[in-house]
């Protein structure tokens, strides 16, 4: 097991590892990582299901219940910006483990028959607010565990895949679980979850000195990082196509009425883009170099959203899950999206960027989400996913071109 008593130096070069996934899981302490990693997410899936479950039994609101899930997008953006200096102003393991804990005490609470419903949208809040800055330091500690090289971005891949996976594994370990046990005490087996997580990064990741502990910038100096052109070139890269990509998902419901067709290819629709990404991403990183990788940004992110201009045509639910699976496997470009940006950020601003990308990328979603579900209301769902479409290829191409330019900029280390 890793010491946890003495602070522990990178591994060696990600260049001079064997390539593949396999090369991560040879690290000892990134398997720890990941086992905390499935433990805390698979208790965030079920922690949601149970919860709306639970916010509908009280109140027999459609509103309260959906509001539920909203609340799982809205505070990243606050907890992103107003948090984000702890992840490097304090050691990574003692906020992973602190974070761990806080979303087990919260959900502990939810338990309880006293806690009223407002406090249960709350408590909520509190579990997504730590949310990006326990993402944001994981990141960032990849880098300390695995390097600055491939075998970062092959880990980054594999920790995203597991929730890409939870996505469609997760909600059905919920329902099996809400069969045989009431909502609260679903709730209750999560906060175990969370606590094993923090067991597990206490226990198998090493102690690290805080990246810029003599640093006390206040919220500004997070936005500040945008200041860089670079940086912020490449954290748009990282939001702008979020916001797009959720737009089907988003409209599936809606999309399966106006075909008429049955919850069976409703189902179809909802899975099909994850599996493309999951798949796109098993591909990216088993078979392709990094260089190649890095080659492919630009082609996938532009290639990425073509398939949404199916949706012209109006085609059934067949066609419409090949759409949108091709649309997935384009977000492979994130494997090398994530060496340029590792690569851009100072080292004592990685925890606070990488919380602030994380922050973004979430709140897009939720932001993409409702302009769908507005623009379809005036447009019908095939022509609204059809311009989603349109719109994210030109805003992709500017910001392709935009990084472009900064890529010989020298980064700022002040």
């Amino acid at each position: 097991m890793t010491r946890t008593d003495t602070p522990a130096t990178a591994p060696p070069a990600a260049e001079t590892a064997p390539p593949g996934y396999l090369a991560v899981f040879r690290v000892r302490e990134f398997r720890w990582v990941f086992g905390a990693h499935l433990l805390s997410l698979l208790g965030l899936v079920v922690s949601e299901i149970a919860l709306t479950v639970l916010v509908y039994d009280l109140t027999r609101s459609p509103l309260l219940s959906s509001l539920t899930f909203a609340l799982g997008f809205l505070p990243y953006l606050l907890g992103g910006t107003l948090l984000a200096g702890l992840a490097d102003r304090h050691p990574p393991r003692r906020v992973l483990v602190v974070c761990d804990l806080v979303c087990a005490a919260a959900v502990a609470l939810m338990v309880l028959p006293a806690t009223p419903v407002a406090g249960l949208l709350v408590l909520r809040c509190a579990v997504a607010a730590v949310a990006p800055v326990f993402q944001g330091t994981r990141m960032a500690t990849l880098a300390d565990i695995l390097g600055e090289g491939d075998l970062f971005v092959l880990g980054r891949s594999l920790l995203r895949i597991v929730s890409q996976s939870a996505l469609l594994a997760g909600f059905g370990v919920g329902g099996v679980l809400l069969t045989v046990l009431p909502a609260r005490g679903a709730i209750a087996l999560t906060a175990g979850t969370f606590l094993l997580s923090a067991l597990l990064l206490r226990l198998g990741t090493a102690r690290r000195p805080a990246r810029a502990a003599d640093r006390r910038e206040g919220p500004g100096a997070t936005w500040s990082l945008l200041r860089d052109r670079r940086i912020r070139a490449l954290m748009l890269l990282f939001w702008v196509p979020p916001l797009f990509v959720v737009v089907p998902e988003a409209l599936a419901a809606p999309y399966a009425d106006e075909l008429g067709v049955s919850t069976a290819a409703l189902g179809l629709l909802m899975c099909a883009m994850p599996v493309g990404t999951i798949a796109g991403e098993l591909l990216a990183g088993a078979v392709l170099r990094p260089a190649t990788r890095s080659r492919l940004v630009a082609p996938l992110l532009l290639a990425g959203f073509l398939p949404f201009l199916l949706y012209a045509l109006r085609p059934g639910p067949a066609l419409a899950a090949l759409a949108l699976v091709l649309a997935g496997a384009a977000g492979a470009y994130t494997l090398g999206l994530d060496a340029w940006f590792v690569a851009a950020v100072p080292e004592e601003r990685r925890g606070r960027a990488m919380t602030l990308m994380t922050a973004g990328m979430m709140t897009v979603q939720g932001v993409g989400m409702a302009g769908a579900g507005l623009v379809a209301e005036f447009v019908p769902v095939h022509l609204t996913v059809a311009g989603a479409g349109v719109l994210a290829t030109a805003a992709v191409a500017a910001l392709l071109a935009e990084a472009r330019a900064s890529g010989g900029r020298k980064v700022r280390r002040g």
